[in-house]
């Protein structure tokens, strides 16, 4: 008992710990580095910032977590029916596959100016951006997984008589379950980017619009302020996202940290 105490302890104190000596390191630099306040604010001047803007931050803040929850859903949806139509059905995987991977070879930042073109400043282009960056984690790991089934439960389910649905449905998705969190916990860790990219090209709300306004002003300590609610935004996306999973397949083992 005492020693699973210690364990969760300390998965809680070594990220505060990091955290304040990148916060100590900041402040040394931003006091003592002879860097222009514009450049790079203290840690007081963000916290100021953040208290001070909160009345700006916090509707940014939401704005961009809609998008970015809108685009996670439709993101995760689309990925996984393109992965399971695949594996249902292999010549779709031949002719569809190089252009998921076509998709990806083009910069997030060369498709955001023609999706704000094409979708407009509202939120339609920030959640087509995220779909598109999440896609193909979600597509690939859920894919593989469906290909890497063991070998032996589909020749049992065959000799059963298993038809093609139901070997789908009760042993290639249960199995592929793992390997689909892991696109899940992929993907959720950076759809915000690509709301936040689509807001740099084109917006009127949220923190991508909040930084690029800022930038423009050089108010860096209202850039540094949305840049943190962003990383806690995700962290905590994340957090909650992998404990769903984590619950969700109780019976996988847990990873173990090896010191």
């Amino acid at each position: 008992m005492t020693a699973t105490l210690l364990s969760h302890a300390g998965r809680v104190i070594r990220p505060l710990v990091t955290l304040a000596g990148l916060a100590a390191v900041w402040w040394g630099l931003a006091r003592w580095g002879h860097i222009p306040p514009y450049m790079l604010p203290g840690p007081d001047a963000v916290v100021h910032a953040l208290w001070t803007q909160r009345g700006q931050l916090g509707p940014a803040a939401l704005t961009t977590l809609e998008e970015t929850l809108l685009g996670l859903l439709l993101g995760i949806g689309a990925g996984s029916a393109l992965a399971i139509g695949m594996a249902l059905w292999a010549p779709l995987r031949r002719w569809v596959m190089p252009m998921v991977l076509l998709s990806q070879a083009v910069p997030v930042f060369a498709l955001a100016p023609l999706l704000v073109l094409w979708f407009g400043f509202g939120m339609a282009s920030k959640v087509v951006m995220a779909v598109l960056v999440i896609f193909f984690p979600v597509t690939s790991t859920l894919g593989d997984g469906l290909r890497q089934t063991e070998p032996g439960w589909m020749d049992l389910a065959r000799t059963m008589g298993a038809t093609r649905l139901r070997v789908l449905l009760h042993i290639r998705l249960p199995a592929a379950l793992p390997s689909f969190a892991s696109g899940v916990r992929m993907a959720t860790a950076i759809a915000p980017i690509g709301a936040v990219v689509g807001e740099w090209v084109g917006a009127s709300s949220g923190l991508g619009f909040l930084m690029q306004t800022a930038n423009t002003r050089f108010q860096t300590d209202l850039m540094f302020a949305a840049l943190g609610v962003l990383a806690v935004m995700t962290v905590l996306l994340w957090w909650l996202v992998d404990r769903v999973l984590a619950r969700a397949l109780y019976w996988q083992r847990p990873h173990v940290d090896v010191d």
